[in-house]
Order: structure tokens, then sequence, then C-alpha cells
């Protein structure tokens, strides 16, 4: 069978008819063929599964109802495209891969008027009818034309011709042409292709808010050639300030900028070619969607970046204080996206261009709160050159202590310390120099957003560094137990940044100078629950040199056990000992040197963070560990099946630390000797 053949099967499938005999009047009846509608007839039809799908994808609409029109009363002629004809179209569309892809009530709408187009109500044309040259106004209101040349051909709004074939297929209420292409209408057409994108010179000249910043554009033209290259491929994205924004920004120049005609020098007009160019990003189109908080976006101005903030919308940021908000964002040009912003960027040469920064002794000499830092640098200047120092290129960053934190300081001092005056000896005058040193980072302007937590920060005081905390707030730990609060922080200078602290920080120089510490002997001597072990080590001092070995530089670490837990001692020896004294043979004295060696850690000062679970510490008394169990606390364990317990612990000496334990720790050849 033909080609033909098979498209017209269904057709003559329905011209069967059926031969009854009435028995009562031997008449013949011939029964009328009975047709299908026009949906019925594509239904049946594998070629046109598409044309029925999308007529059921518009009628998902709620004002959609062309199946059942089509399936009605009335005469209706339609061009139906095949399957493939809907998939040339499909592949032609953007975005549309299938008719599911029509997912909104407008693009259904849009599916709908296709569809409309392919129907003329009132007439059912057989190829026979048709004429070259005749219209036909169709239900969505567009004409279509006849085009007959050898063969049947339909005209629509675009430049190629739907064929017809097969033509001819009837339908109850009338007929169908097979066509190989689905027709468009101009309204569709221009639905689905939309006028050409602007680039981004021609979109901030059509938009009227931005017509300042065209005019700034023109202005440097010649220098700088941006109006050429935003008219180019790219892609670029533009941070477009708005002609408010200038406005805001030629009031905060003051009062000799009164328009950009006011940028008339060579200089001001290189700077505002760097202020425009910050506000270009080259080789990436950056939507909204594509940006992420905190991310960096380097500029057309070499060597600058500006900062995403997401926060409740879209903001810039730049070198100033005050962020830029993105309103509206997203406007698409053939080579870029603009973003409208409310403030024009400035970068920090701009910044230092129109509001030239003091520097950071400049800084000071203008802030009262800081006038005591100023007289402290001043004092020491002849011998530190602080002065001169701090209005170098630098960069600098420093931790200024306000006035009332060196009021704090010189009352923990005591009422030898009224004023800066009396540090009048040369160690005093040396050791303000040494904290003021402490105060100062060089070779780096660290402001709060380059500071982490735990990071330690060199300063200028050899070998000494702060600490840096970011608990509820910016704080700076020096070697003290108290915290130096940050606040303002981030007073910019033109060599670095200060930031203003509430405390004068010491480093443990100072400490030692102004509050000695005393050594491990005259720490026990001064602690009244370690009367015992003073008296114990004065005991054996003639054989073991306990109080002269405690009292060198060390370091030591010392397990000093109370005096209960003496106490407790003498009591499991038994009656015979009572005290100390009770050692007092010989061979009992070489016993508690052994038992006193055995508390004593030479070579370091371990604080209590440096000791971990298992841990084995040697101690002073030969071939003899002790070993650290922590757990719910720090223990000692000895050779005895009961632990000591630390606390307090890390009382710190001049000569290392001092861990208090409820316990006489007994060595292993004590315990022999004691018959334990």
């Amino acid at each position: 069978m033909g080609k033909i053949g098979i498209y017209f099967l269904a057709l003559i499938s329905t011209l069967l008819f059926m031969v009854s005999c009435n028995n009562d009047d031997d008449n013949i009846v011939i029964d009328e063929p009975t047709l299908s509608t026009i949906v019925e007839t594509a239904q049946s039809n594998d070629l046109l599964s598409s044309l029925v799908a999308a007529l059921t994808k518009a009628d998902e609409n709620e004002n959609s109802d062309l199946i059942g029109a089509l399936n009605g009363e009335g005469t209706f002629t339609v061009f139906a495209p095949t399957n493939s004809a809907f998939t040339a179209l499909l592949a032609s569309l953007d975005g549309f891969d299938d008719l599911d892809d029509f997912d909104t009530p407008e693009k259904r709408e849009i599916l709908a008027d296709i569809l409309k187009y392919h129907v003329v109500v009132g007439a059912a044309a057989t190829s026979s009818d048709l004429s070259d040259g005749d219209e036909f106004t169709t239900l969505q209101g567009e004409k279509i034309a006849i085009k007959i040349d050898a063969d049947v051909y339909v005209q629509d709004a675009t430049e190629e011709d739907a064929k017809v074939g097969p033509a001819d297929i009837r339908a109850s209420n009338g007929i169908v042409h097979v066509i190989d292409k689905v027709l468009l209408p101009q309204a569709v057409i221009d639905a689905l292709t939309p006028e050409p994108t602007p680039n981004i010179v021609e979109l901030a000249t059509d938009t009227e808010i931005l017509s300042t910043l065209v005019s700034a554009l023109v202005q440097v033209d010649a220098e700088a050639g941006f109006v050429a290259l935003l008219q180019t491929e790219g892609p670029f994205t533009v941070f477009a300030p708005t002609n408010q924004a200038f406005a805001d920004l030629l009031d905060t120049l003051g009062p000799d900028y009164t328009g950009l005609d006011s940028f008339d020098t060579a200089e001001e007009q290189a700077m505002l070619i760097k202020i425009l160019s910050y506000h270009v990003v080259s080789g990436t189109a950056a939507y909204s969607t594509d940006l992420s908080d905190g991310q960096e976006v380097p500029t057309a101005l070499e060597g600058e970046s500006v900062t995403v903030s997401i926060n409740g919308g879209v903001f810039i940021q730049d070198d100033t204080d005050v962020d830029a908000q993105v309103d509206p964002a997203d406007i698409a040009a053939s080579n870029g996206v603009v973003h409208v912003i409310d403030k024009v960027l400035l970068p920090q040469e701009a910044l230092d261009f129109f509001f030239p920064q003091p520097n950071i002794v400049e800084l000071a000499m203008a802030t009262e709160t800081l006038s005591v830092l100023v007289d402290a640098l001043v004092a020491v200047d002849a011998e530190a050159g602080f002065v001169a120092l701090l209005q170098t290129d630098g960069p600098f960053t420093v931790f200024a202590p306000t006035n009332q934190a060196f009021l704090d300081l010189l009352d923990v001092l005591g009422p030898d310390y009224t004023g800066l005056d009396s540090f009048d000896t040369a160690e005093e005058q040396a050791m303000l120099i040494k904290i003021l040193s402490y105060h100062v980072v060089s070779g780096t302007a660290a402001y709060s957003t380059d500071l982490s937590d735990g990071q330690e920060v060199p300063t200028a005081l050899e070998g000494e560094s702060v600490t840096v905390s970011l608990n509820g707030g910016v704080f700076i730990q020096d070697d003290t137990d108290v915290d130096a609060a940050v606040g303002p922080a981030d007073v910019a200078a033109s060599n670095g940044v200060v930031h203003v602290v509430d405390k004068v920080l010491l480093p443990q120089e100072a400490l030692d100078f102004f509050f000695p510490q005393p050594n491990i002997v005259e720490l026990a001597s001064d602690t009244e629950t370690l009367s015992v072990l003073v008296e114990a080590l004065v005991a054996v001092e003639a054989e073991a040199g306990f109080v002269a070995l405690l009292q060198t530089e060390g370091p030591f670490t010392v397990f000093a056990p109370t005096n209960q837990a003496f106490v407790e001692l003498l009591e499991a020896l038994g009656p015979d000992y009572t005290g100390v004294d009770s050692f007092d043979t010989p061979e009992e004295k070489a016993l508690l040197i052994k038992i006193l060696s055995y508390h004593v850690v030479s070579g370091t000062a371990a604080y209590s963070t440096d000791l971990s679970d298992g841990q084995e510490v040697p101690t002073a008394l030969e071939g003899e560990s002790l070993t650290i169990s922590i757990n719910e606390g720090v223990f000692i364990q000895d050779d005895t099946d009961v632990d000591a317990q630390v606390g307090p612990a890390d009382v710190a000496a001049s000569n290392g630390v001092v861990h208090v334990i409820d316990k006489v720790l007994l060595p292993q050849e004590v315990l022999d000797a004691l018959g334990h």
C-alpha cells in the first residue's frame, strides 16, 4: 500500500457500510458512513499525536477548551502539523525542549494562539476549493495565505511555507489538511522573539536615572575610551550609580565640586577615570544569582576589588564605611549586565586623593582621649624616636590605650606612680619604651576583619606578641589575666590603622619589673597551706639543698602537697611519726629527701594546659616518673593505689609553676622501705 493509502486508511474505514434485510417489507437499508470529529480524527492518526498533546496542554488553562470546540458542532478547516513539525518547532525555540515546557499560563496562552492559527471557522475547504493567493482569517485572528505551485502550501508570518499532504481528510465537523510545519502568527513570533537587547552604553543612555553616569563616561572618553569599550562584546558587569548617587558624592566632596565639570585638572580627571573603572568588572556578566556573601569581585581598576554583602538585599562594599545598595539588579545588556546602585563606589586611592588622611601621630594628636598616649610617645622620643617613626610610610597597626587606660595602670602601679613623669629613672624610662613598643605592629595595617580568633600578632617589642580574642567583640590579650577591649576599631590613618583599647598592654618583662613574682620557695613560704612542705624542705636542706635549688632560675614544676596531705601521711605511717621532725635518723632523712625529690620536675614549667592524659613526667628522683590522669580533673598517679588531685593548678612563680595537690606522692622505693 502506498503513502496515500496509509494516510486515508482511517477515512476509508469510515466508508464501510452495513446492509440489513427487513423480513417484514424486504426493503434494503444502506446506513450512512459515520465520520469522526476533527479531534477524534487526529487522535486516531499516530502522525498527529503531538497535535493532540498540544491541544491537551493548551487546555490546562482555565479559559481554554480547544478540544471541546473542535469536538463540537460547526464547520472547521484545520491545518494539522505532523509530529515532526512540532519537533522542529521546539528545536527552534529557546527553552522549549518539549510541550511540557509550556508550563505557565502565559506560555500555554502562546501555545493556544499557535493552535488557533491553524483553524478556519465556518468553512470546510477541500484542496479543490483552494486557489493560489487565497487568504483565510484564522481563529487566532491573523490571516494565512494559500500558495499553489504544483503542490499546495500554506503561508504564515514566517518566510517558510508549510506543505499540505495528505489533504482532504474529512471529519464530521469539517476537514483536515496535514501540513509539515507548525504555522506561526506574527503575534507569537513577537512574543517568542524579544527585541534586540541594547549594549551597556545604549542601556545607560536610555535610562534617565543614569544620565550623570553617561555624562561622566563621555567626559573622560578621550583619555579612557569607556564608551567604545562598553560597546564591545565584553562581557562586562557594571555597577551603575544613579544621578542621585553622583549628587551625593558632589555634596560630600564639598563646595568646590558642583558638577562633573568641577573635575577640571589633569589629576581630577585621572581620579574620575579611576572611580569609573572601579565600577566595571571585565570578563564576566555576574548576575545577582552568581554573587555570594563576602565574595570579592576584581574591578577594572588594577589591583582593586569590591566586596559583595548579602544581608537583607545585595550590597556592594567599597573602601568607605557605607555600602552601596543594588536596586534594581540584573538589567541584561547584549554584552553584560548592569546593577543600579545608590552610591558612587570609591577606592582607597580616591579617598586618599579627596580626603587625605592624617598619619598615626596626627590622628592621635587630634583625638582627645589619646592625649596621654601622645604625651608618653613624646616623653621617650629622644631615646625611642616613636614620633618620627609613626609618621613614616609604615604601614603600622597601633593598639592605642585611652587616657583612662593609663590612669588605671598608674593606680595599679601604686602611689609612687602619679603620672608619666613618675617614670623618671633610666630603668623606668626603658620599661616605658618597651610598653609602648608592645602596642605597635610594624609592616602591616591589620584591620579588625584581618584578625582571627587566637591569632598571635608580633609586636615591635622584640620577641613579644599579643593574641587576638574574638569572643563577643575584639579583645587583645597581653601577658596579664585581663584582656583589652578594642573600641573603636579600624581608625584609618594614612600610614596604617589604629585600634583604641581600654587597657595598657603589659609584656611579661614589664610585669616582672613592676610586679616581681616570688620564686617557688618564696611562693610556698607565703602560702599558709604549704607550711609543712616548707618545713620539710628546710629539715633536709643541709643534706639535699632543696631551698637553694628552688630559688635558682629553673624552670621547675613542683607538685606541692598541702599541710593536710602531710598529716594524712603521718597518720598512715603510725604513732612513731608525729611530724616532719620524726624523720630524725639518717635513713629516715634519706627517705624524706626521696619523697620530696619525687615532687619536683626539673627543666620545665609544665602548666596544666601542657599536660595530657597518660603522660609520664620524669621527676628529680632518679629513675622515677609520675603519671598524669585527666578525668573530670587533673590527677597525679604515684606508686600507690590512690591518686593525688591537683587544685589549685598553675600557681606561677618566677622560676616555674606550682600545682597544689591533696596527697603526698610516694615512690615504690619509699613504699618498700616503709614496708608498704
